[in-house]
């Protein structure tokens, strides 16, 4: 079993590494690889993709590797091979991100991505530390993941769906904020599951062991 982390210059990727590196070791799940090799992804078993920064900048990046999208996008949408987003990774799975611009998404799952606003002036934005997970719709991935556990965020935007289904955990900051969407082998965390302790690691252990 092989899983892509993809790397396009779009965030740090070694806390993350460790953490999938550290879960695959624990659970016999095979091989992580940090790529961004079109080939390389186009033959993994699983994808994730990761992205910090403002959701025009990462599409930007990704974009500028010839042949990286659409090979993730063939072994995703074709081919069915299980998908993780994380942070910008995450929201890039939407319809279209309105962060400084208008910029279209992949379109896996309908919504869009708008900024945050706490209906309590005294919440600051970015949405930055800790917050308890609310589990709307269960999930594979979230087995052993429980009502309340804690999640690190560090976001201004977030995944507004179109289809209630697909949002299968939010956290509160004075309105609802998206935290896990998910559809069919895709599923993506606003949060950093690598930063998010326990929690975070049994996310990334599910995803690992995921036969959707």
């Amino acid at each position: 079993m092989l899983t892509a982390l993809v790397d396009y210059d779009s965030g740090n990727l070694h806390s993350a590494h460790k953490a999938f590196e550290r879960m695959a070791r624990e659970t016999d799940a095979g091989t992580i690889v940090v790529t961004s090799e079109p080939d390389v992804v186009a033959k993994a078993d699983r994808i994730v993709l990761p992205g910090d920064g403002a959701f025009p900048a990462c599409k930007k990046q990704l974009f500028d590797y010839t042949g990286l999208f659409e090979a993730i996008s063939e072994a995703v949408t074709t081919k069915g091979r299980p998908f993780m987003g994380i942070c910008i990774g995450m929201q890039m799975m939407a319809t279209r991100g309105l962060e400084y611009e208008d910029t279209a998404g992949f379109d896996w799952i309908g919504g869009e991505v708008v900024k945050i606003t706490p209906s309590d002036p005294a919440l600051k934005v970015p949405h930055m530390g800790w917050n308890n997970l609310h589990i709307s719709n269960p999930h594979p991935v979230l087995d052993g993941v429980s009502e309340g556990d804690h999640a690190y965020f560090v976001h201004s935007y977030h995944f507004k769906v179109t289809d209630p289904a697909h949002r299968i955990a939010h956290v509160d900051y004075g309105e609802e904020v998206t935290a896990i969407v998910a559809r069919d082998t895709m599923i993506g965390c606003q949060f950093h599951p690598e930063k998010s302790q326990r929690a975070g690691l049994r996310i990334v252990s599910n995803f690992l062991g995921w036969k959707p």
